[in-house]
């Protein structure tokens, strides 16, 4: 099996999905979290401090200016993608969109919510970027983004299966098999008992119908 380093997953086609995600509104959003995003945010809201929401994966960002134009409060989005695909206008307001790699970029500061709809099927170190998610969150901040275990394989290819699931609940996340959906509500430094080793571009489609990316990893502790 020929396994990517990061790099070389970045300039596969398959990391670069120019069909999931890339058109997809806030109600899609809404949809695929299990979250009314601007409800959420506004929850959130306290004069004087702008609400702060980043998407992972944003693909044109329709959705996040979507919610930029239609929230009543101060807010700051910060959309993250591989691909320098966005829609909209230069420098929206309320907006800022960046072209790089989730699985290096460093965000300044906390945010109120993180999010990446159906992003980390494409990322090779899946669980490295949910770890970091994880640390940039705001203390009651929430991240939610659709996560397939069935993604994360073994070195040797066989799945990691359910004793990956029971390590990303006694780190405090909490992954819905059925949508298929990982979460995490508040900051937390996430400790996993995985390296990353390669990431798999020819895995073929998955539950979404479309191609995606396994990511294989060692053990590093038992």
């Amino acid at each position: 099996m020929r396994l990517l380093d990061q790099d070389a997953l970045e300039r596969s086609s398959v990391a670069a999905n120019c069909a999931m995600n890339r058109e997809r509104r806030l109600q899609g959003y809404n949809r695929e979290l299990g979250l009314n995003v601007i409800e959420f945010l506004g929850s959130r809201s306290t004069p004087g401090a702008p609400v702060r929401w980043l998407d992972m994966c944003c693909g044109t960002a329709n959705a996040l200016f979507e919610a930029a134009a239609n929230f009543p409060h101060e807010v700051e989005i910060i959309g993250v993608d591989l691909v320098d695909f966005f829609s909209g206008p230069p420098r929206p307001p309320r907006v800022r969109l960046l072209t790089a790699s989730v699985a290096t970029w460093e965000p300044e500061g906390t945010f109120d919510l993180i999010t990446s709809v159906h992003g980390l099927h494409y990322v090779g170190d899946k669980l490295g970027v949910i770890a970091k998610a994880a640390r940039w969150l705001a203390p009651d901040g929430l991240f939610v983004a659709n996560f397939d275990v069935r993604s994360i394989r073994r070195e040797d290819g066989a799945p990691a299966g359910s004793p990956l699931v029971r390590t990303l609940r006694a780190e405090g996340l909490g992954y819905d098999s059925r949508n298929r959906r990982i979460s995490c509500r508040g900051w937390r430094e996430i400790r996993m008992p995985y390296a990353f080793v390669g990431s798999d571009d020819q895995a073929g489609p998955n539950y979404t119908g479309q191609p995606a990316v396994n990511s294989h990893y060692a053990r590093a502790l038992d």
